[in-house]
Formats: structure tokens, C-alpha cells, sequence
């Protein structure tokens, strides 16, 4: 018999399909903020902007600067016509890219693919993980062009097309990277960093490129036989002797983002943030013991996924289960667009 942690079902809830946000809020800080303190053992409902009440000065923000491609992109196979889509997962050097293609049985190694007057690819490997490397063709910056001709990939959970893509971005991207948005980063503004700044919190600046494996559904009733796709991370001296300092002194350490705390966590060595720039592939589930993270700003996540799984090893199984039962009775808004927690 598994152990229940381990259990694959026991990560699932009942969610209807309703509460499921296919559109991002105005202003992005009016969205509602459940908030959960372990050592007060209470629950609060508020608005994400009163986030600032729970932050003290001297207290480190972290957050995640990726920015989100336009990885979407629509060709046709040069010697067919048959129309293809690409998806794109990780950069791989100047002209290789990790890409998912739909139809793939259509796309064998050597398939040319032209996407634009612009841009063009040929398939040139199969992976081991139901993905190719394809080889593009471009005049120009590759950036550029895929600003210009790509789409966003938002999840298909969502059926409303986006009327502004940097919506699915954060206010402080910056660097190009990610197939999928660090979505608590999205409900906060320029406004809204610059009061907690204000108020003296610490904000401090890591890199995670998101890559699609972050949410695939895992399908093994063991979870410990799901596989974790591995993900560019960064952090630079500056960051990690700030955040080092603040865990010597006993101030608290906030995460943004699911994707903030596996940085975290995976670049930390014998209770240090060491600098680095690598990949990971850090799976986080109980009874994992964190190590520099204190708190958690983070949305809500599809049943069964890893991310639901990593918010569990931080307050318990049973206890963010209790917690998204709360959620659904007083209609959260669920998934990317929808509301947030704050997990203490």
C-alpha cells in the first residue's frame, strides 16, 4: 500500500468548472487573497493589495523575473502544405529549440516548417519526452520576430483569447524565457511594489524560465515515479547574500510564486542560497523540510499537479485540501487568472 502522501489521489478536490477565471482582473491587485497563518492557525479573506499588512520592513520578497514567450507559432510543412503548430519549451543554443509539435506523427526528423516570410524550421531530433529540437531560420533578432508573429500559450483550461498579452506578463519581466507565466507574480502592480518597498521590505530579483513539464498532470498513482522536467534557474551573488543575511538575522523570507520557492530550494547547500545558474528539477512534496523559504504567495493549482503537491509539503496535505474546500464555498477564482493565497 502507498503511503497517502505518495498517493496520487490524494491530491485530487472537487472544483466546478465555473470558478475556473478565464479572464485576468483590473486593477491586478483587486483580486482576493486567502490568507492562511500556520501559527495563528486562522483564515482570512481579503483583497491581494492587503498583502502590504502582512509584510514587515526588513522582510525579503522574492521574485521571479522571467518573462513570458510568445511561444505559440502556426506553419505548414514546406513539401505538403499540412498545417502544423509549434510550441516552444526551452532554448537550447542561437538556433535550437526544445519544441512541442502538433501533429507530431506529421513531423519527422528533417521536416521543414516555414512559420513567416521571417522565420522557418526543420526538425533535426526526437526526444525521449514526446518532444523534438527543431533548428530555426531567421533574419534578424529571433526575440523580435517571435514578439511580433507569436501567440501566447495560455493553458488550455482557458477558452478566452486574451485582448493584451502583457497581461500575461508580470510587471517586472524581464528576461525572455518562460512557456508559462509565474502567475502570483501577476497580481501585483508598480504601485503596489513601490508602497512595500516603501514600507521597507527587501525585494529581491531570481530567474526560473517555466517550462510546460512544470504542469503536466502526473499520471502515476506513486508520484515519486512522475518525472520532473528540468528548468533554467538563476541567482545571482547579490540576490543570495541578501537573502542569506535576512535568514541569519531571523527575518522572514516571502516567495512569490511556486516557481520563486523551487529556486529557492533547489540553489540552496548546507542552509545557504548559493549564486548559481543551472537547471533543476526539484520536486517538492511531503514531508519535505524547507529550508529558506518562511512564506508563500502563491494561486491556486489544478488538482493533482506537482504544484498543488509542493503547497502541501509547506502546510500539510490535509490542511490545503481543508483549504481549497474553503476556496470553493466562498467562490475563489481558480487556476492562472484567478485569486491568490498567502501561506504563512
Amino acid at each position: 500500500m502507498i503511503d497517502e502522501n505518495l498517493n496520487l489521489n490524494s491530491y485530487d478536490y472537487y472544483l466546478p468548472e465555473n470558478l475556473i477565471a478565464q479572464t485576468p482582473l483590473q486593477p491586478r491587485d483587486s483580486s482576493r487573497l486567502l490568507v492562511c497563518s500556520k501559527v495563528s492557525n486562522t483564515v482570512e479573506h481579503k483583497t491581494f493589495h492587503d498583502i502590504i499588512n502582512y509584510l514587515s520592513a526588513g522582510d525579503v520578497l522574492v521574485i521571479n523575473n522571467t518573462k513570458v514567450m510568445p511561444s505559440r507559432l502556426y506553419g505548414e510543412k514546406v513539401d505538403t502544405k499540412a498545417k502544423i503548430e509549434l510550441l516552444l519549451l526551452k532554448k537550447i543554443n542561437l538556433t535550437d529549440w526544445e519544441v512541442i509539435v502538433k501533429p507530431a506523427k506529421r513531423c519527422k526528423v528533417g521536416t521543414v516548417i516555414k512559420i513567416s516570410d521571417e522565420l522557418s524550421c526543420k526538425i533535426i531530433e526526437n526526444t525521449n519526452y514526446d518532444t523534438k529540437i527543431a533548428s530555426f531560420n531567421f533574419e534578424g533578432n529571433f526575440e523580435e520576430i517571435l514578439d511580433k508573429i507569436g501567440i501566447m500559450p495560455l493553458p488550455p483550461y482557458i477558452k478566452q483569447s486574451l485582448k493584451n498579452k502583457n497581461r500575461y506578463q508580470t510587471v517586472y519581466s524581464k528576461f525572455f524565457g518562460s512557456s508559462a507565466a509565474p502567475t502570483a507574480g501577476l497580481h501585483f502592480t508598480k504601485e503596489l511594489l513601490a508602497k512595500i518597498k516603501a514600507k521597507g521590505v527587501i525585494i529581491v530579483e531570481v530567474l526560473l524560465h517555466v517550462g510546460l513539464g512544470t504542469f503536466k498532470p502526473v499520471s502515476e498513482e506513486n508520484i515519486l515515479h512522475h518525472h520532473m522536467h528540468s528548468e533554467y534557474v538563476e541567482v545571482s551573488k547579490k540576490s543570495a547574500d541578501i537573502i542569506n543575511l535576512a535568514k541569519k538575522e531571523n527575518r522572514k523570507i516571502i516567495a512569490v510564486g511556486t516557481t520563486s520557492v523551487r529556486v529557492l530550494e533547489s540553489c540552496c547547500e548546507n542552509g545557504k542560497l548559493i549564486p548559481t545558474k543551472k537547471q533543476t528539477n526539484i520536486f517538492i512534496y511531503p514531508p519535505y523540510k524547507f529550508k529558506i523559504v518562511d512564506a508563500i504567495i502563491t494561486n491556486f493549482h489544478l488538482p493533482k499537479s506537482t504544484l498543488l503537491m509542493l503547497v502541501s509539503a509547506f502546510i500539510g496535505r490535509k490542511e490545503t485540501l481543508e483549504l481549497y474546500k474553503i476556496a470553493v464555498a466562498n467562490k475563489y477564482r481558480f487556476f492562472s487568472f484567478g485569486d491568490a493565497m498567502l501561506l504563512m
